[in-house]
């Protein structure tokens, strides 16, 4: 008998253009993903030439697509949108199911566009990848042009981007007393002192201290110690705080010497939420609210006012404050009723970056003020003074800073100085030597992944140059609402990558100043504010700074050395695909079993020999204590 078969009829290619996906899935750094348009809605055009079809983005982009296995083929032609002429730089990628199948490299403004041609067979996850090429992400417009992919079967399908619940961590304080915060403070013979005990727990809440050096006082109902101290030398002071409740005891170490800010300051600074718009009323309401959240009771310390509040000079050269700051004393004062300190700006230059009144040949004059005014910061950013030196040499970068130290050195009040000027010449290397308190190692932060991460881990073997009183400055926090002007939003970091930034800024030993608008504190920012196990790891009294301990592939491990002999550890997941993260106890430095303590939820997890992993989210982080 003979045998028929019946054959499947063969199937048919189809190609689908990029721009048939559902684009609105692309997750970017800035703007709108467009169809057949650039980022700025304009035709598509690399190097003079028009591209009809497909995808207008921006750095950092991802878009996410689905091909079941059945993908044959993906090309596109790639480069930099001709609208923003020689500026921007990118990079592309092509990833497929988590290896790299292709890349560009970086691509300028005006750079020839290149083309893309990647076999697709057995791939099941695509991802079309736009990075900043490791520098800012400003006028990155990138186009996948005519970018098509080539199905056996079926089509593609732009996957929707995950949506991460923002998750508090942070345990609820207990409402027996707590104290918190640094366990050491440095101040100048001569300078008066103001240190406000952070407690929480219930309230009321009645605080004591033991015997204090000559020249300070102590108010039981605010818990404030204030006064002003004779001599150098280190006194340990007894702190207590007592609540219905409970009691908290703790030693307090004040040094009086020649350093201040002897862990990283703790505050708040106006530019990331109001930008210019800034106005006394902002600065009050910042106070109040440092009050009402609860962040007080947490160590946080400074309200700092950023650029714009300047005027011009008056007859005598003395700095005014412009019509948005009527009254700067009484601003100062009202600051320091509320148990806080407070910061302002200005710049070597004769200008400031908003075109304001600078220092420039004015630096006594203006010392002088800030501390007439009762100032406690002061954050000096470089800006036109690259007018007056444009090509400095080492010499000429050194010299402004040293010009208003030996300004501020002058006055008899501690005013912690804060170096701006963006990471030129190593000032890591040399921040110390002019005086600096901390020092601007990167440009101007901003609310993206791509910014924080490229600056956060970029800080890596600068931790040497750390230490108390001199502080490595990575820019400030973009957590809950920011917007650089009167119209504030939410940060466009997600859930996961605030807990990273915070976590990794404090493993950093970075000053830590909140820049959103603090009236709109939401309960999830507060949780990433007020953990005080994390905190305690910013403010370890022995100011050693996180570096790198291990690099494999996306995901990376930093470690800090505490004072009590432990370590924090930070286990990061850079990538875009939930992974494991492991701390090898050969690469800490470690031995034998040790005790390992998630500080975000406050939980011991257990002891633990050779290593520690955990599973951890996408561009997010395990933070970790380990100890004997």
């Amino acid at each position: 008998m003979a045998l028929s078969f019946i054959l499947p009829a063969p199937t048919r290619a189809e190609t689908f253009g990029i721009e048939t996906l559902n684009l609105q899935y692309a997750e970017q750094s800035w703007g709108e993903p467009q169809a057949n348009k650039s980022v700025d809605n304009h035709p598509l055009f690399i190097d003079g030439k028009r591209y009809e079809h497909g995808f207008g983005t921006h750095a950092v982009s991802t878009l996410r697509i689905a091909l079941a296995g059945k993908g044959e083929r993906f090309t596109a032609t790639v480069g930099v949108d001709d609208e923003v002429g020689q500026r921007g730089s990118v990079d592309f990628k092509v990833v497929g199911d988590g290896k790299v199948l292709w890349e560009s490299g970086v691509l300028r403004g005006g750079d020839p566009a290149k083309e893309v041609s990647v076999d697709l067979h057995g791939i099941h996850k695509l991802l079309l990848q736009v990075g900043d090429a490791g520098d800012d992400m400003n006028y990155d417009h990138a186009d996948w042009a005519d970018a098509r992919i080539v199905m056996t079967d079926g089509k593609p399908e732009a996957i929707a981007p995950a949506r991460e619940p923002a998750l508090v961590l942070t345990p609820k304080p207990s409402p027996k007393p707590r104290i918190n915060g640094a366990k050491v403070l440095g101040v100048r013979a001569g300078s008066p002192l103001l240190f406000t005990i952070p407690v929480t727990g219930d309230r009321p809440m009645s605080y004591s201290v033991g015997k204090l050096p000559a020249g300070l006082t102590f108010d039981p109902v605010t818990g404030q110690i204030s006064g002003t101290l004779a001599n150098a030398g280190a006194y340990s002071v007894k702190l207590g705080a007592k609540n219905a409740i409970g009691k908290s005891e703790c030693n307090l170490k004040i040094v009086c010497g020649n350093n201040i800010a002897l862990t990283p300051p703790l505050g708040w600074n106006s530019w990331n939420c109001f930008g210019c718009d800034v106005t006394e009323a902002n600065v009050r309401a910042a106070a109040d609210a440092m009050v009402a959240s609860g962040l007080i009771h947490h160590g946080w310390t400074y309200i700092n006012i950023d650029d714009c509040w300047e005027a011009a000079r008056d007859g005598e050269g003395r700095i005014m404050a412009n019509e948005k700051f009527p009254d700067m004393k009484a601003l100062t004062d009202y600051v320091h009723s509320k148990g806080l300190k407070i910061g302002l700006y200005s710049s070597p230059g004769p200008k400031t970056c908003a075109g304001h009144e600078g220092s420039y040949k004015h630096e006594e004059l203006d010392a002088r003020q800030y501390a007439e005014w009762g100032f406690d910061y002061l954050k000096y950013d470089w800006c036109s003074y690259g007018g007056i030196v444009p090509k400095p040499d080492h010499a000429g970068l050194m010299k402004p800073y040293e010009i208003m130290r030996t300004a501020l050195d002058g006055v008899r009040r501690d005013i912690v100085f804060s170096l701006c000027q963006y990471g030129m010449g190593n000032v890591w290397e040399w921040g110390a030597e002019v005086g600096g308190n901390c020092w601007r190692t990167t440009g101007d932060i901003t609310d993206t992944w791509s910014s924080m991460s490229r600056i956060g881990f970029g800080q890596a073997g600068h931790e040497k140059y750390a230490g108390p009183g001199h502080w490595n400055d990575p820019d400030m926090l973009v957590v809950g609402y920011v917007g650089w002007s009167a119209k504030v939003r939410p940060s466009r970091l997600t859930p996961n990558e605030q807990y990273t930034h915070i976590s990794l800024w404090c493993l950093l030993c970075s000053p830590l100043l909140i820049g959103c608008d603090m009236t709109r504190l939401d309960d999830f920012t507060l949780n990433l504010l007020t953990n005080d196990e994390v905190l305690e790891v910013n403010q370890d009294p022995l100011g050693r700074q996180a570096g790198r301990v291990a690099k494999t592939g996306a995901v990376e491990v930093w470690a800090k050395d505490l004072e009590d002999g432990s370590k924090a550890v930070g286990l990061f997941n850079l990538g875009e695909e939930e992974t494991t993260v492991k701390a090898a106890w050969s690469d800490l430095g470690l031995a034998g079993k040790r005790k390992v303590r998630d500080l975000w939820r406050q939980q011991d997890l257990g002891k633990f020999s050779d290593h520690f992993e955990a599973s951890v989210p996408r561009h997010g982080v395990m933070l970790v204590k380990i100890s004997k």
